[in-house]
């Protein structure tokens, strides 16, 4: 059973472009949020993090600036 199942939850959709552009909550799912926004935060800091810790070795052909940008486009 999928977390978000019993959510009150309004779909913003794109319908020209057929896509999602965001998502109503009902209030009480504040806190949920917020800690899974943080979650991934935390995350996201750590693989950074991590890479910092390389210095100069080499990233694949991507700059740190890129790998940063691309961590928050999920």
């Amino acid at each position: 059973m999928h977390k978000l199942n019993d959510f009150d939850i309004v779909e913003v959709v794109d319908k020209k472009r057929h896509q999602v552009k965001g998502y109503f909550l009902d209030k009480k799912y504040h806190d949920f949020v917020e800690e899974l926004f943080q979650a991934k935060e935390n995350k996201n800091a750590d693989k950074l993090k991590a890479l910092e810790a390389m210095g100069s070795y080499a990233l694949g052909g991507s700059d740190i600036e890129d790998i940063k940008a691309s961590m928050y486009d999920d």
